[in-house]
C-alpha cells in the first residue's frame, strides 16, 4: 500500500508538472496578443529561451539553492548537477520538473513587462540571473525552510514566491527601460493596442486551465482521503477566484469606461487566479470568491495607476496581474484563512506574518532588479535603437518575421 500511495502521488505530480509547462504557450499567446504582430517573432523566442534555460539552470544550480539545507534561513546549501534518485512521497527527481516549470513561470513574468523594447541579448542575461539567483533565495524564505517560514507566513502555490518576485523585477525593468516610443504624448499615455485579442484569450484559457496544475499541484500528493478532499477543495476554489476576477473586472471597465472592455476582463482572470494562489488550500469557496472579484476590481485601477500615474509602460498588465494581485492575494491570507485569518478569530499575527513577507519579497526582487538592469544598462545596452523598436524586433533581432 505504501508503494502504491507513491506511485499515486508520483504520477499525479507528474502530471500537475505537465500542465504547469502548459502555461508557457500561455503566456506567450498572451504577450503576443497583447503586443504588435512586429515584434511577434521575438516574443515567442524570449517565451522558448525563458523554459530552456530556465529547466537547465534550475537543475544546475537553482533548485539546491532554493531546497538546499539552509544557510542562516537565507539560502540553500549549493549544489551542482542533480541526480538524486531518492524517494519520499514522491521521486525526488519528479519534484525537481515540478519546481523547475515553476522557476520557468516566474522567469517568463518579466517578458511582458518589458515587451518590445528589449535586445534580445540582455533579455537572456537577466533571464540567467532570475532563475539562478533572484528567484530560488526568496523561494528558500518560505519553500526551503527559511527564515520567513519559520515566522509562520504563508504562501502555497506562490502568490508572491513566483508571480510578484516576475512582477517586481519586471517593475524594475519597464523603469529603467523606459516606455515605448508613442506611449506618451505630451505627458498623456496613449494606448498601443495588441494585435490580436484572439491569442490572448487563447493564452487565458491555456493558463486557466493550467492553474490547476499550479495550485492542486502544490498539495504535492493524491493518494488518500485527506489529499483527495484538498484537491478538490483547491481546484473549487481556484476556479471560482478566476471567475470572480473575469467579471469583476468586465463590470468594473464598464462602469468606469462605458465598455465592457475584453482584455481587462481576460486579465481580471488572471488576476483572480495570481490572487487565490496563495491561500487556495485555506480558504472557502465564498472566500475564495471573494479574493477573486476583489482581484478584478484591483486589476483595473491597478493598470490606470501604473499607465496614467507612474507612467511606468507594461505592454500586458504584468505588474498589475502578477505584482500587485500576488501582494493582495497573499495578504488575503491573512484575513480570508479558516485558520489563523483575522476574519475567522485568529487574530493578526497571521497578517503580520503575510504583510512582512510581501515587503521583504518586494524590496528583495525590486532592489535587485534595478541593479541588474541599470547594470545590463551600463554594459551591453538594455534597449533596442529607435529605429528598430519602430520597426520592430522580429526582422532586426532574429531575421524573421511571424507573419508572412
Amino acid at each position: 500500500m505504501e508503494e502504491l500511495s507513491i506511485s499515486i502521488n508520483n504520477i499525479w505530480l507528474l502530471v500537475a508538472t505537465f500542465l504547469v509547462m502548459f502555461m508557457q504557450p500561455g503566456f506567450a499567446m498572451v504577450e503576443a496578443g497583447f503586443t504588435r504582430s512586429k515584434n511577434t517573432a521575438n516574443i515567442l523566442t524570449k517565451n522558448l529561451v525563458d523554459f530552456s534555460v530556465g529547466s537547465i539552470l534550475f537543475w544546475f544550480i537553482g533548485y539546491t539553492i532554493m531546497y538546499g539545507d539552509s544557510i542562516g534561513g537565507f539560502i540553500g546549501m549549493p549544489g551542482l548537477f542533480i541526480n538524486d534518485n531518492g524517494i519520499g512521497d514522491y521521486a525526488n527527481k519528479t519534484d525537481l520538473m515540478f519546481q523547475t516549470v515553476f522557476a520557468a513561470t516566474a522567469a517568463t513574468i518579466v517578458s511582458g513587462a518589458v515587451a518590445e523594447r528589449t535586445k534580445f541579448n540582455a533579455y537572456i542575461i537577466f533571464t540567467v540571473v532570475i532563475t539562478v539567483f533572484i528567484y530560488p533565495i526568496s523561494g528558500h524564505w518560505k519553500w526551503g525552510g527559511g527564515w520567513l517560514d519559520q515566522l509562520g507566513f504563508l504562501d502555497f502555490a506562490g502568490s508572491t514566491l513566483v508571480h510578484s518576485v516576475g512582477a517586481w523585477v519586471g517593475l524594475a525593468g519597464a523603469i529603467v527601460l523606459g516606455p515605448r516610443i508613442g506611449k506618451y504624448v505630451k505627458g498623456k499615455a496613449k494606448a498601443i493596442p495588441g494585435h490580436n485579442l484572439t491569442f490572448g484569450a487563447l493564452g487565458v484559457f491555456i493558463l486557466w486551465f493550467g492553474w490547476f496544475g499550479f495550485n492542486a499541484g502544490s498539495q504535492l500528493g493524491a493518494a488518500g482521503n485527506d489529499n483527495t478532499l484538498a484537491l478538490g477543495h483547491i481546484v473549487l476554489t481556484t476556479n471560482l477566484a478566476a471567475a470572480g476576477g473575469a467579471m469583476a473586472a468586465l463590470f468594473t471597465s464598464w462602469a468606469k469606461y462605458k465598455r465592457p472592455a475584453l482584455s481587462l476582463a481576460l486579465n481580471g482572470a488572471l488576476a483572480g487566479l495570481v490572487a487565490i494562489t496563495a491561500g487556495a488550500d485555506i480558504v472557502n469557496p465564498g472566500g475564495a470568491l471573494i479574493i477573486g472579484l476583489l482581484a478584478g476590481i484591483i486589476l483595473v485601477f491597478s493598470v490606470e495607476l501604473f499607465d496614467q500615474v507612474f507612467k511606468v509602460d507594461d505592454p500586458v498588465g504584468a505588474i498589475s496581474v502578477h505584482g500587485v494581485n500576488g501582494a493582495f492575494g497573499t495578504i488575503a491570507v491573512g484575513l480570508f484563512a479558516t485558520e489563523g485569518g483575522l476574519f475567522y478569530g485568529g487574530g493578526a499575527s497571521l497578517l503580520i506574518a503575510q504583510l512582512i513577507g510581501v515587503v521583504a519579497v518586494f524590496v528583495w526582487a525590486f532592489g535587485l532588479g534595478l541593479i541588474l538592469f541599470k547594470t545590463i544598462k551600463a554594459t551591453i545596452g538594455l534597449r533596442v535603437s529607435k529605429r528598430i523598436e519602430e520597426e520592430g524586433l522580429d526582422v532586426y533581432e532574429h531575421g524573421e518575421s511571424a507573419y508572412n
